[in-house]
């Protein structure tokens, strides 16, 4: 049987169940899972593979209106990464309208599979479930539509067989091993920014982001020195809490986490640094590791290393 192999765009707004739905298929934790808007900043790959295929989950930023060039750089992953697709998943739940035009329009151009996948099934009555997909199947008429419950697991193995078919035959894009293209560090900074949004409320935790400084592994644990970056010097008391008890929580929950994603004891050390305004800042953004542009075609960058591999 020949190999299928295919890059899955996994589009919607935030908190619609993205990240619970690409780590429910992939079956392991690649993407933070949170109540607020922006836990998924940067595209995330996840990856599941079968004896003859190869699924690459992209799990992207949340669709908004860009305030910031964070923004922007968060548009421009989802941009690269209906760049790459083969199947587009557009995620969404009961009750949510759809009205960002040029996303819809960018989807009813495109000659790819689409499937709409209708989240949270579990919370409405089969009534209400009905006219959510009468009123997709009208927006969307060449799309597929498919209720689902990624918290739940309703109808995953239904979508994952139904992907397998969609796909396109190809060698895998990366090894059969692998379960994403990021390192450790990169999750790491992701669970503290996690836990940050889960610690603190109103605007910090948007204004936050988290670099890992050092990372050093021997036989009887990793340590780690994290700087978190904040926009405004007020907001350094707020990080840090009443005599520090608010970033001792903070490390306290993030190293658990860490522990259990790694499987090793960890030392970690967190540090609170002001970059002033680095939201607008296109060096800083860079240094972060967003992309100002769609140039971070991640299926080309794949093909790459393959090449490079079968040369050496």
């Amino acid at each position: 049987m020949a190999h299928k192999a295919g890059y899955i765009t996994i589009l919607g707004y935030p908190n619609v169940g993205k990240s619970t739905l690409m780590n429910a298929l992939v079956g392991e934790k690649l993407s933070g899972i949170t109540p607020k808007a922006q836990t998924t900043r940067h595209r995330i790959i996840g990856i599941l593979n079968g004896e003859n295929y190869q699924i690459v989950f992209s799990d992207t930023p949340g669709i908004l209106t860009p305030k910031y060039k964070l923004h922007q750089a968060m548009a421009a992953a989802i941009g690269s990464s209906i760049a790459d697709a083969d199947i587009i998943l557009l995620v969404t739940e009961p009750g949510l309208k759809f009205t960002h035009e040029e996303i819809l329009e960018r989807i009813l151009k495109t000659e790819l599979p689409v499937i709409v996948l209708i989240n949270k099934i579990d919370t409405i009555d089969q009534h209400k479930l009905e006219k959510e997909v009468e009123q997709w199947a009208k927006l969307l008429p060449r799309a597929e539509i498919l209720p689902v419950s990624a918290l739940h697991n309703s109808n995953l193995d239904l979508l994952r067989t139904r992907l397998v078919k969609l796909l396109p035959q190809h060698p895998p894009f990366y090894d059969k091993d692998e379960l994403t293209d990021r390192n450790e560090r990169f999750f790491v900074a992701e669970i503290i920014r996690e836990k940050i949004l889960m610690n603190y409320s109103q605007e910090v935790p948007y204004s936050v982001e988290v670099a890992i400084d050092s990372f050093k592994e021997d036989e009887s644990m990793i340590r780690i020195r994290a700087i978190i970056f904040i926009a405004r010097e007020s907001q350094k008391a707020i990080i840090l809490g009443h005599q520090g008890k608010a970033i001792k929580k903070l490390g306290t929950d993030a190293r658990k986490a860490i522990e259990e994603f790694l499987d090793r004891h960890i030392f970690l050390e967190l540090h609170v640094k002001v970059s002033k305004d680095w939201r607008e800042d296109e060096l800083q953004l860079k240094r972060f590791g967003y992309m100002m542009g769609e140039e971070n075609n991640t299926k080309q960058k794949a093909k790459s290393e393959k090449r490079k591999e079968k040369s050496e």
